[in-house]
């Protein structure tokens, strides 16, 4: 059943003044003036003075004042709609647009309501969905096999990885990984600092630990009065770490073997490179310029655990000691 509700006018207002100071109780009231109980009730709990007088006028200005100044529901309207299929373009999930749009100081709406645009406009043959991480693909089930990759001399487990690095409370812990092209041919090496999600990429010939570590130590190398820890897991293109440590004084760490959701900031940026650069997919025709785009793209992303800020907005902060710089990315003023 579809119910209405309208504000009580001046007039109702006074006629309830009237009958409360003739000693009505609500019950009657409602019957008097046409309204329910549970709206009499509402009214006196809302309107009636710290004293306990109910003033027909004192209520009605006041009401009037809470209705003006609520916050007003935001219509989907052709230009959000304009303005969120545009940031979906650029690989931002709903959830980031509608906080962002927020933190900007844009009209926004909730991302159930940028879900439920996506997916009437995918019932109509549309394909925003299509710019969606997942796409409604399902992850596989991690595999529980034995280590048969060789060993790593010296390793440092990361149980012993400072707690100041595990709260993600500084500049400088990075974890590593690696992304192989088809047929092993080329790899890109993955760098991203735990606190900020700042991220480096580097292409690299080979998964060779040579090649891995010299890159690295070139990447980071601007970095190194700030660096702590690296961490990565057991893969063997990191068997060169202790070079690695010694040339940025930093402390390495290699998580449990299997157990790679342990370097789980890596991880999920190697989720986010894969949108532009699929599984399987050759690596012949990739350039260190075409990951220098990507890598832009995902520092300028904003970001849920930086509370929607981009790594580079809070990368400038931290080195620039001040409160965070929004760089807009909503292209409506």
């Amino acid at each position: 059943m579809n119910r209405t509700f309208k504000q009580l006018t001046a007039e109702q207002r006074y006629q309830i003044a009237t009958l409360l100071s003739k000693g009505f109780n609500q019950k009657q009231i409602a019957v008097f003036t046409g309204k329910s109980e549970s709206c009499i009730c509402r009214e006196l709990k809302r309107n009636t003075m710290y004293s306990g007088k109910y003033d027909a006028k004192n209520a009605h200005q006041y009401a009037v004042f809470r209705h003006e100044t609520k916050p007003k529901k935001i219509r989907y309207s052709a230009a959000i709609q304009q303005q969120v299929n545009y940031l979906l373009q650029q690989d931002l999930s709903p959830q980031q647009i509608s906080h962002r749009l927020a933190l900007e100081g844009h009209d926004t709406v909730s991302h159930e309501a940028i879900y439920l645009h996506i997916w009437q406009d995918k019932k109509q043959n549309g394909t925003l969905y299509q710019y969606l991480a997942r796409k409604q693909r399902c992850r596989r089930k991690r595999s529980n096999k034995t280590n048969s990759r060789g060993q790593i001399i010296n390793k440092i487990s990361i149980e012993q990885r400072p707690a100041a690095a595990n709260n993600r409370e500084r500049f400088g812990d990075f974890e590593q990984d690696t992304i192989i092209g088809a047929n092993h041919k080329k790899a890109i090496l993955t760098l991203v600092d735990r606190k900020t999600l700042f991220t480096k990429l580097v292409l690299l010939d080979s998964k060779n630990a040579t090649q891995l570590s010299e890159q690295t130590i070139k990447t980071l190398k601007n970095f190194k009065p700030y660096l702590h820890t690296i961490t990565s897991d057991n893969g063997k293109e990191f068997a060169k770490h202790e070079h690695i440590a010694k040339q940025l004084n930093v402390q390495y760490f290699f998580t449990h073997p299997y157990s790679s959701y342990e370097c789980g900031t890596v991880e999920n940026t190697n989720g986010l490179i894969r949108r532009y650069i699929p599984k399987k997919a050759s690596f012949e025709n990739l350039t260190q310029e075409i990951l220098n785009k990507i890598e832009n793209k995902l520092n300028n992303r904003p970001r849920k655990k930086l509370n929607f800020y981009t790594p580079n907005e809070i990368v400038n902060t931290i080195f620039n000691k001040d409160k965070p710089i929004l760089n807009k990315i909503a292209f409506i003023s």
